[in-house]
């Protein structure tokens, strides 16, 4: 396992190389000009030599890979440099920000992949059964559906039309303080769109893995020892069709980062969506190159936590071949 998850770092390390660099030169070759998002209007009435020498001051004027080289060597030591549109340090910023958006991804995921896994097995358990079709069409329904649609769509149902629940941000307006409670009901609808925007993945898996672990010979003969439908059920098909769900949980990362931005950005929940939407539209090349490694690393962490699991759970998978 250790051996594995070291070769796996040695390969991050260029991988985080040439994404922070790609960061860097696409956002030197972006129309927008960092310059007049960070003046604003001031920008406007100002003079050719302003700007060059504010353009200067922000370091921007340099060669994208002289940029770049400076940002590197500050991040290695921990500086992740200053956020020119949120005018704080970067390492503040995603601080303030990641844990909010980690608890939105962490509840979303366990939410996903428990009512997925509940769908599949009670859709395999009766191949072409009515319960079997009503899972597999919604779960195809859900999975063309943009999660923006639904996200807007739940807040017209339960905060407009029912009033049950807050349309978003993370606390009541009116409140001082942030407290459980308030938070608690405030994720109620935004955890609950991005788990339902990956829910059809984790169940058409499960009831696909679960359907042909209950075909094979060891499932029947346990059947034929006369062991009970629900010990063959969830002593031995669910634990052998519940491998391929473990390689679905890293594939699946970049989409919840994806999914939780946007997610993220209709509900007003302070994570760091809004964080990247301005650094993006300001060309904050710190904020960018940041938020981009991190995204990335994630990803990394997804794929080796999938190939972990993979080798924990099915005997045949050997951690020092991998």
């Amino acid at each position: 396992m250790a051996r594995l998850a070291g070769r796996r770092a040695l390969f991050a390390v260029p991988v985080l190389l040439v994404v922070t660099f790609g960061v860097f030169a696409i956002a030197a070759a972006s129309p927008f000009d960092p310059v007049k998002a960070y003046a604003g209007t001031a920008a406007l009435g100002a003079d050719q030599e302003t700007l060059d020498r504010l353009r200067a001051n922000l370091g921007v004027d340099r060669p994208v890979v002289v940029h770049w080289w400076d940002w590197l060597t500050s991040a290695v030591t921990g500086d992740l440099g200053e956020s020119s549109v949120l005018r704080q340090p970067v390492a503040q910023v995603i601080g303030e920000r990641l844990v909010w958006s980690t608890l939105l991804c962490a509840v979303a995921f366990a939410l996903a992949v428990s009512a997925g896994t509940v769908l599949g097995v009670l859709a395999a358990r009766r191949p072409g059964s009515w319960l079997d079709r009503t899972v597999t069409s919604l779960a195809y329904t859900l999975e063309a559906a943009p999660v923006f649609w639904i996200a807007l769509l739940a807040i017209w149902l339960f905060a407009l039309q029912w009033g049950v629940l807050p349309a978003g941000g993370l606390t009541d307006t009116a409140s001082e303080q942030v407290t459980a409670g308030q938070v608690a009901s405030h994720l109620v609808l935004p955890a609950g769109v991005l788990a339902v925007s990956q829910l059809p993945w984790f169940t058409l898996y499960v009831r696909q893995g679960v359907g042909d672990a209950l075909a094979e010979d060891p499932v029947r003969g346990a059947r034929a020892r006369g062991l009970s439908e629900r010990t063959v059920l969830l002593g031995h098909a669910l634990r052998s069709g519940l491998l391929p769900v473990l390689t679905l949980i890293g594939s699946r990362v970049p989409e919840l980062i994806t999914g939780a931005l946007l997610v993220e950005s209709v509900f007003s929940w302070p994570g760091i969506a809004a964080a990247t939407v301005e650094a993006a539209t300001a060309v904050d090349f710190p904020l960018l190159a940041a938020l981009t490694m991190l995204a990335t690393a994630a990803v990394l962490v997804g794929n080796l936590l999938a190939d972990l699991l993979y080798g924990l759970f099915d005997p045949r998978v050997k951690l020092s071949e991998m």
